[in-house]
């Protein structure tokens, strides 16, 4: 199991400290959330802090841009130095052309869905994608709870990857614990995101729980 904590709930006040916690902890990836107050009702920060938080950690960046006019600011994020670029669906009304942009530009392509879009939507993007992220909460605030009907989704993208026999990884973000996790786990994803139940710590404990899944 991959695991990409997320940095919504570090202290921003220490980032660095963070952020070298978790490498040191074993992380696979650095979840980065961006977000602009319009596509989701809260603002975090943008490609200026990814490009300096670059500087200092060789942790592959995961980023997940919860924002609308994407195609404005990818090639900043894939500058700054992200390995993974995920756009909302529901935020795209060019998805295919945003995901070839994403991978013309030297960055993985990853495609996220909100709890309430339905699987059949990702029909046209598989063949393009590298990670597909299923939303488990609303997206916009970390420490929600994870709904349960998303196990369904994970499950029905996880039997299409596996039918269609390409290497995407398949992502779930939203309220991951020790109890969601194992249930996210058993229904197919193989990379999680966790934010605040990593950083209530301990970190490298939670990292490894989750990883052993």
């Amino acid at each position: 199991m991959l695991v990409s904590p997320s940095l919504l709930s570090c202290d921003f006040t220490n980032i660095e400290r963070d952020v070298a916690r978790l490498e040191a902890a074993g992380a696979d990836m650095l979840h980065l959330d961006v977000m602009d107050g319009h596509f989701v009702p809260n603002l975090t920060f943008g490609f200026a802090l990814v490009s300096q938080l670059r500087k200092k950690t060789s942790l592959v960046f995961d980023t997940h841009l919860m924002i609308e006019n994407v195609e404005c600011f990818i090639p900043q994020f894939a500058e700054a130095g992200s390995g993974y670029i995920t756009v909302h669906f529901e935020a795209d009304r060019h998805l295919y052309r945003t995901l070839e942009l994403i991978k013309s530009l030297g960055s993985k392509a990853g495609v996220a869905l909100n709890p309430a879009t339905p699987v059949s939507m990702l029909d046209e993007v598989y063949g393009l994608v590298d990670m597909i992220l299923v939303m488990s909460v609303e997206p916009g605030f970390a420490g929600q709870s994870f709904i349960p009907s998303s196990l369904a989704k994970i499950a029905a993208i996880r039997a299409e990857i596996d039918k269609r026999k390409r290497p995407v990884i398949l992502q779930v973000d939203g309220g991951i614990n020790g109890k969601s996790a194992p249930l996210a786990a058993k229904a197919g994803a193989d990379a999680l995101v966790s934010g605040s139940y990593i950083f209530d710590g301990p970190i490298e404990e939670k990292i490894k729980l989750l990883q052993a899944l």
